[in-house]
């Protein structure tokens, strides 16, 4: 969970518990998880209690909901046709993405990883 979505649900530090593990971000960088907490969420009227890392990176995602959300929604995803199946008790269930704004958010991060390395060149240059 980056941030954005961890200070717009009115949460704060006191509600995480220790997560000792390191991670590695998209760029390839070591972050230190701020801590861990679990809440519920629910898509298309089926729940699940999920642990999300909190992490004070900067993402153009608010949230990843990785393996465990999955095996417990008992989803099928699609990263081809950015959707999402599962089963509930009406049924199958299916949430579609946006492939504009999935684009949107690779080209942020894009241009967000490019201009951390033209600044850290920059300040390269003026070391030396």
């Amino acid at each position: 969970m980056y941030p954005n979505l961890f200070e717009g649900l009115g949460l704060k530090n006191q509600d995480l518990t220790k997560y000792d593990t390191s991670l590695v971000s998209f760029d390839g960088r070591v972050v230190i998880p701020e801590g861990q907490i679990s809440l519920p969420v629910d898509m298309e009227g089926k729940g699940v209690i999920v642990t999300f890392i909190v992490v004070q990176s900067f993402s153009s995602y608010t949230a990843i909901l990785g393996r465990p959300w999955i095996h417990a929604m008992k989803a099928v995803p699609s990263t081809l046709h950015v959707k999402v199946k599962f089963p509930t008790e009406y049924g199958v269930a299916e949430v579609r993405g946006n492939q504009q704004v999935a684009r949107q958010c690779l080209v942020t991060a894009i241009r967000w990883k490019s201009e951390m390395l033209r600044q850290a060149e920059q300040t390269e240059e003026e070391i030396s």
